[in-house]
């Protein structure tokens, strides 16, 4: 059987994975924002104060880097 004529090639369109694409990006967005929140009521301090009010650069970087490993466990659950 050549590749070409396989059948699992021709199952999903353009469109139906850019709506998956869509999906899941918005999902995705959601849940890494839930994770930030949900890290922010869990430590001590309001860190969206220390970063907006305050200009605190080392919690801007924590910030950042939570976002990125939810970001990092979202991606990962999301392909296997």
């Amino acid at each position: 059987m050549s590749i070409l004529s396989h059948p699992i090639l021709a199952e999903y369109s353009i469109l139906h994975g850019l709506e998956l694409f869509a999906v899941f990006g918005f999902a995705g967005i959601l849940m890494a924002i839930a994770g930030y929140k949900l890290f922010d009521k869990m430590t001590p301090g309001d860190l969206h104060a220390e970063i907006f009010e305050k200009k605190n650069m080392a919690a801007a970087i924590l910030a950042g880097s939570v976002i990125i490993g939810v970001s990092l466990i979202l991606a990962a659950a999301m392909t296997s």
